[in-house]
């Protein structure tokens, strides 16, 4: 009888691992993961670093790669017909993405109005004069300068503009101490900045209107509105509305990013009897991660490539266009909310808030002359068949962003100290001992 052959040596099991514990590579992050990103996307810090670290790549992409830079930007994808979106990735990215940026832009000016501080008009005096005051300076210190240096004033609005995400970033960065009418002050003067952003590219930066795509998207807000009037839930019916709004609005010759903050507008932003939230809050809090995750970073990637060489940070300061915009920027934009802010205070009724001092809202006046996002976007309405233009308005916006954040950062600082040592103070033990009260559970605590 023949001996059976051996039987090979079968592995041991593996035993089967946990599904928590496995990850597919690039797969879907478990739902705690996704919370924590989500909501470090609503910050201001986060997005206001996304939006710097998406500009330094761009700054060292166009400046080392630039052919490779200016060939992916112009590379265009989509229809063609009916709408004409046969468009480049640049493009995309001003009139597509951005139009995301407004729409929360649009549900922070609606909540503001309903539920803000802008629905007292004693609260909102000061930052809306300050931000009115902050458009008119900038604005005039632009046409000075192209006036008497013989420059294009076209350009005018590009140093109106404050960006909210890269000033509330900077001051979530240095100001742990400062009081929360700060950024109450700041966040008003944005917000107000903002909704006369929109106006002025709606009505000075829109050229030739097609009246039939812009009385379609009209009434596609009209039923946008309806809609939400009647209570109608359902993201599936509301993205392709607003979406046919978006192609309508950029099909009439109006900028798009102005269907961005018309929607914005209409979502009711008051609670009713059994709601925790209003539904603008709700969607502001789900759309405000893709904005400043992705929709302004990347507009950042493709809007900030511009050429550093040393001619062309020369050229800012020896072109009157770069020069007035970089001015109205540091200059204008500080003396102007600083200034409309005092005279406001001194000759109304208007009264600073009393946690504040003139200290303060200078620092926060120096703050808003970052004007990132939405000054790039003007660079580039305004000068739209000078490509030349727009490369030293936007160095002028960067160098004169960058200023205006460095110095409010300095200033910042120095009055964050202040608040810290006043805190420390307030905070000593109650018996009136003079020893803080963190020196005394060091000291009463048990040895070893």
């Amino acid at each position: 009888m023949a001996t059976p052959p051996p039987v090979p040596p079968q592995p041991a099991p593996v035993p089967p691992s946990d599904p928590d514990e496995r990850r597919t590579f690039l797969g879907l992050l478990s739902l705690p993961e996704r919370r924590v990103i989500l909501d470090a996307l609503r910050t201001e810090t986060v997005g206001g670093i996304l939006l710097l670290l998406a500009a330094v790549v761009a700054l060292v992409w166009a400046n080392v790669w630039p052919h490779s830079y200016e060939t992916v930007s112009a590379y265009t994808v989509g229809p063609s017909e009916p709408l004409h979106l046969d468009l480049s990735l640049e493009a995309w990215a001003t009139d597509g993405l951005l139009t995301i940026f407004f729409f929360v832009a649009g549900i922070e000016l609606k909540r503001e109005f309903v539920a803000g501080d802008l629905r007292k008009p004693s609260a909102a005096a000061l930052p809306v004069v300050a931000a009115v005051s902050g458009v008119a300076l900038p604005a005039i210190v632009y046409t000075v300068v192209n006036s008497v240096a013989h420059g294009e004033l076209d350009g005018w609005a590009i140093p109106t503009a404050t960006d909210i995400a890269f000033a509330l970033g900077v001051l979530a960065v240095v100001g742990s101490h400062l009081p929360s009418a700060l950024r109450a002050f700041l966040l008003t003067l944005a917000v107000v900045d903002d909704l006369i952003a929109i106006l002025i590219i709606a009505i000075f930066y829109t050229t030739a209107i097609t009246y039939w795509a812009l009385l379609a998207a009209l009434g596609g807000l009209v039923l946008f509105w309806f809609l939400n009037r009647l209570r109608v839930h359902g993201w599936y019916l509301y993205l392709p509305l607003a979406f046919a709004i978006w192609a309508l609005m950029h099909e009439s010759g109006v900028h798009a990013t102005v269907a961005g903050v018309a929607m914005g507008l209409m979502l009711r932003c008051h609670t009713e009897p059994g709601e925790e939230h209003s539904p603008g809050e709700h969607i502001e809090h789900l759309v405000r991660p893709v904005s400043a995750g992705f929709a302004v970073p990347l507009f950042a990637l493709f809007a900030a490539g511009v050429s550093l060489s040393g001619k062309s940070l020369s050229d800012v300061f020896t072109h009157a266009v770069p020069l007035g915009a970089m001015l109205g920027l540091l200059l204008g934009k500080s003396v102007g909310v600083f200034g409309g802010t005092w005279l406001a205070a001194r000759f109304t009724r208007a009264e600073l808030n009393p946690q504040l001092t003139w200290r303060d809202v200078f620092a926060v006046a120096t703050l808003a002359g970052i004007g990132f996002t939405v000054s790039l976007l003007i660079s580039e309405l305004a000068f739209p068949s000078d490509p030349a233009l727009q490369r030293q308005a936007k160095a002028a916006v960067l160098v004169g962003s960058v200023v205006c954040a460095a110095i409010a950062t300095v200033l910042l600082k120095l009055r964050n100290r202040h608040y810290r040592a006043l805190y420390e103070e307030e905070n000593l033990d109650s018996d009136n001992d003079g020893i803080p009260d963190v020196y005394q559970r060091r000291t009463d605590a048990p040895s070893g």
